[in-house]
């Protein structure tokens, strides 16, 4: 039987770049396995483009993977809270795949920087996802909104004009088509200033 992380690659559309070998140095780990199947398809959309794996070089389409993990990309606008994750993949809201020291494989949350550890392995990643795509990959969502909106370009994400954490909904008159570097700017500043609020806080969120 073959593995969920095959079974999602049988889903994949893709590649979003040339062909590259990349290769982390890592014999094992998370790190291992991404650049296995980065090797292998080099950037794709899995689930009606709700969720996008970036492709690593200079072409191609979508953010290059390198690129989007340099602090000046969106990730100095957290102050530290996303450093740690070296990001591989994005929801169609902009929810961050990442990985965490060779050992954790993550969700990060851009409006709150939350992160939620969904397993020690690429393979972990490709069985949560599979559990539920329509929860997990945006599938339903992403194939409803795109065909009353048309398809996102794929360097773009979706933005609450309303953010889901101050209680705005997933309708069409909320969400914003933006660049995906600056969706996330956008939420850097918001994120910096839930992310230690208690629960049943009131929030007062500015825009730097």
């Amino acid at each position: 039987m073959s593995s969920a992380l095959e079974q999602l690659l049988t889903r994949a559309r893709g590649p979003m770049g040339p062909a590259v070998e990349l290769d982390f140095g890592l014999g094992d780990g998370p790190f291992a396995e991404l650049g296995s199947v980065i090797s292998g398809m080099n950037g794709f959309f899995l689930f009606n483009a709700g969720v996008q794996v970036f492709r690593v070089g200079e072409e191609g389409l979508g953010p290059d993977m390198v690129a989007w993990n340099s602090g000046e990309a969106w990730k100095d606008t957290y102050e530290g809270l996303a450093d740690e994750i070296f990001c591989f993949g994005q929801d169609i809201f902009g929810v961050q795949f990442g990985i965490v020291g060779n050992e954790d494989v993550v969700r990060f949350n851009p409006e709150t920087a939350e992160v939620e550890r969904l397993g020690g392995s690429l393979e972990d990643w490709a069985r949560w996802l599979l559990a539920d795509p329509d929860v997990n990959g945006a599938a339903g969502f992403a194939r409803a909104y795109q065909k009353r909106n048309g398809p996102l370009d794929p360097g773009q994400r979706l933005v609450p004009l309303e953010f889901f954490v101050g209680g705005g909904d997933y309708s069409d008159e909320n969400l914003v088509v933006h660049d995906a570097v600056t969706a996330m700017r956008i939420r850097g500043p918001i994120a910096r200033q839930v992310h230690d609020l208690p629960d049943g806080a009131t929030l007062r969120l500015t825009v730097d």
